[in-house]
């Protein structure tokens, strides 16, 4: 079989030192990031300047540097938007830590009993003929990775919202000294959070299994399945992070549009609008905080899938410590890889132009793919032996090292394949979303008819891709070849979050540019920066939707494998009716968050009216809106609503395992992930299209544009209507959907002992 050049010594030592670096890495951006002051003093011109400072002096002035009202306001309207969604995360954390305490209890208590809650040792479940750490040990630590998986999550949601709200005012005053400028700044951002997350994600889950080590020793089976609770933990935070502030933010953004754009006629981030703050809150937590977690649940889970499958390989059986850190290797490249990337977009390269930002981000994709494939390849010849065994299925398939890296590979470049045609089916520099903002000339209906056609037609080319690095990776690597597809997918994590924040925290700056009463000039800068964000915000929910479904059906692989089951055979009774049940879920929950951003909406539009109506002098701009009630509105029926989608999603596991036993619940598992992805990508891409449909007419760049606009006209008013519907499918059901199939599958995981023990009651009975 050969061993593998990289020593295990070497191996604890880079691993640390990579995440290490990361955090590093993002320390350093935070420090330049923290150089924009927002204070009234001028800051005087930068020495480091091409022009001598000159040149940016002169910008300065032109656009009012020195208006020390302005900074004032930036300032101030930065507060609010940070103090709003730090009360929001806060409130949202309270109901979750409630949640996670009696999760974790049941855990314990479900695990601990399959053997009874023997402290006696047991045969392990792949070889019988060894005897592995008791079930109770099994129980205990489960519960303790679920924790740790859990507050990982939750730390790295609260982290990105913080580093977003600082980041948003200072891009604005940015903006005011030209459009790369507030580029950079708002980029930098970015990666603060997208290299926290990654490198806390992959220290922590590597401390984590050198401290279970101390206690199972060779016992590297049970170790690595206490290990999955990681990715449970991750995932469920990550479900109630997506919902709710999907919820907060899309209630107040339907009821800032309607009131505001349609019946008002005033801007977008208009001052006058009461739900303009709460939109903006909603921005940090929904699109931040909610992705932040929902981007860890996937690299915690395709790590700990990948993991599993490894421990009762060849890896696991031969206690080769360094192939079994294979995925964690791959994960400290990944950081590397995207630290040289973000360097092209903040160092190496100039933006001078809003022609260019599109670009630099699609850059980053193309030059972070290029670089980690040359890294997997490095990895996979000094991490892996020649030659291995991967499990298959109850038989031990030999692999070569090479073929590994094809796997990791073909996850990856799919991962760019499913980022570009997202990126065409919802960026307006195409003909999809041009041709859903010309059917606005006819009224919102052909808008809609047209935005949904094209969310459907997106699905295609993502299958297509999914599929052939489904059926690549396992037929070079079985189960173990989805999980490490997987993580190839999510090996440049960092850059892809770094991309996917910006997004957010563009369309922050220009909210705050347009409250603060800004110029025109600049509103224009932090628009153009906004609607590359929106797009590259899609290619990031494509990303996550892609590694979800390759996720799902590795965990899936391991669950079928850990409850014993030898086939699952779709013409079985107990298997078909999972399977067309488990169809069904995606739809149930979508409309539970559908309705839940439709009744928040509901009364957000009754108190924005209720305000215009009742406070004289707000359309004048002599009277304040109360913002307030209007952030209330958004954390009250945010925090109400996430519990009913949460519940379904936590309890189907449960109550099918316990009642109808492992085979009904594999059926539901792979119904869920068969509909799932579709609804996911044709939700996302759709709703993504409609908002840059509404942008491309507001815009006017081109001639065609122009015949649509401007803003105001019947057309922007039907796209408005269109971005409005969208809303909650790109940023609620779709985004939540892939935790729905990837959380189903770890919990049927880690529940997997009990349920094969004392699972299926119900056929017991009957």
């Amino acid at each position: 079989m050969g061993e593998a050049i990289l020593s295990d010594f070497l191996t604890e030592i880079l691993i640390p030192v990579a995440a290490v670096i990361g955090i590093a890495f993002s320390l350093i951006q935070w420090i330049l990031v923290s150089r924009v002051k927002l204070s009234p003093e001028r800051q005087p011109p930068s020495s480091g300047n091409k022009n001598g400072g000159l040149s940016d002096y002169l910008v300065e002035e032109e656009e009012g540097v020195n208006d020390h009202n302005v900074v004032a306001k930036c300032a101030e309207i930065q507060n609010a938007i940070s103090e709003g969604a730090t009360s929001f995360l806060f409130t949202e954390y309270q109901y979750v830590g409630v949640f996670m305490v009696a999760f974790a209890i049941l855990v314990f208590l479900f695990l601990g009993s399959v053997e009874g809650f023997s402290t006696k040792g047991r045969p392990c479940t792949y070889r019988k003929f060894k005897t592995c750490k008791p079930a109770l040990a099994n129980a205990i630590f489960s519960t303790l990775s679920f924790l740790l998986g859990a507050i990982t999550s939750l730390v790295s949601g609260f982290l990105g919202m913080k580093i977003a709200t600082y980041a948003n005012a200072r891009t604005t005053l940015e903006a005011r000294k030209g459009v790369g400028k507030a580029f950079i700044t708002a980029f930098r951002s970015g990666a603060v959070m997208g290299f926290l997350l990654a490198a806390n994600g992959l220290l922590v889950l590597y401390i984590a299994i050198n401290l279970f080590k101390l206690y199972y020793g060779d016992d590297w089976e049970g170790l690595f399945e206490a290990i999955t609770g990681y990715g449970l933990g991750g995932s469920s935070m990550a479900l109630f992070g997506r919902v709710g502030g999907g919820i907060y933010t899309k209630a107040a953004d339907v009821g800032a549009d309607l009131v505001g754009k349609v019946e008002r006629n005033i801007p977008e981030d208009d001052p006058r609008n009461p739900a303009v703050i709460a939109d903006n809150v909603g921005d940090n937590v929904g699109d931040i905080a909610g992705m932040g977690s929902d981007l860890f649940g996937s690299y915690a889970e395709s790590s700990c899938a990948a993991l599993v499958v490894a421990s009762i390989s060849s890896f696991g059986v031969n206690h080769d410590f360094t192939a079994m850190c294979y995925p964690l290797l791959i994960s400290s490249i990944g950081i590397i890889v995207c630290l040289i990337t973000t360097l092209f977009a903040t160092d190496f390269f100039e933006i001078k132009a809003v022609k260019e930002i599109e670009p630099a981000l699609k850059k980053q994709l193309i030059i972070s793919t290029a670089l980690m494939t040359a890294g997997i390849a490095l990895v996979s010849w000094i991490a892996l032996p020649s030659s291995f065994t991967i499990f298959d299925f109850g038989v031990q398939k030999t692999v070569k090292n090479w073929e590994l890296f094809f796997c990791v590979a073909i996850g990856l470049w799919a991962g760019l394949v499913i980022g570009f045609v997202t990126e065409y089916y919802t960026s307006n520099a195409y003909s999809p979303v041009q041709d859903v903002a010309d059917s606005c000339r006819t009224g919102a209906a052909t808008n809609v008819i047209f935005g949904l056609a094209l969310g459907y037609k997106s699905v295609i080319i993502p299958i297509f891709a999914i599929a052939i690095s489904i059926y690549v990776s396992f037929s070079l690597a079985a189960m173990y070849g989805i999980a490490m597809a997987a993580l190839g997918m999510l090996s440049t994590i960092a850059t892809g979050l770094a991309i996917d924040a910006y997004g957010p925290i563009s369309d922050n700056a220009g909210g705050i540019a347009e409250m603060a009463g800004m110029s025109h000039r600049i509103r224009e800068r932090t628009d153009a920066l906004d609607a590359a964000g929106n797009t590259t915000a899609a290619i990031g929910k494509g990303f996550a939707i892609g590694s979800a479904a390759l996720v799902s059906l590795a965990l899936f692989g391991a669950f079928v494998s850990r409850a014993g089951i030898l086939t699952v055979d779709v013409l079985t009774p107990k298997v078909f009716i999972g399977l067309i049940v488990g169809a069904m879920l995606p739809y149930w929950f979508s409309a539970m968050t559908m309705k839940s951003v439709g009744s928040a909406a509901l009364k957000m539009v009754e108190e924005v009216r209720r305000q215009f109506n009742d406070i004289p002098g707000i359309m004048e701009g002599t009277a304040k809106p109360d913002y307030a009630t209007c952030v209330k509105i958004s954390t009250d029926a945010s925090i109400r609503e996430m519990i009913p989608p949460g519940a379904l999603v936590m309890l189907t596991p449960l109550i099918v395992g316990i009642f109808f036993g492992v085979e009904t619940l594999a059926g539901v598992l792979a119904g869920a992930l068969v509909s799932g992805v579709q609804i996911a990508i044709s939700a996302s891409n759709t709703g993504g299209a409609w908002d840059n449909a509404k942008k491309y007419i507001e815009a006017g760049a081109s001639e065609h544009a122009r015949t649509l606009g401007p803003k105001g006209s019947d057309p922007h008013k039907a796209a408005v209507i269109g971005d409005t519907i969208g809303d909650p499918l790109k940023d609620t059901s779709g985004p939540s959907l892939n935790i729905l199939i990837k959380l189903m599958a770890v919990e049927s995981l880690v529940f997997a002992p009990f349920f094969a023990a004392h699972g299926g009651l119900l056929f017991k009975i009957f």
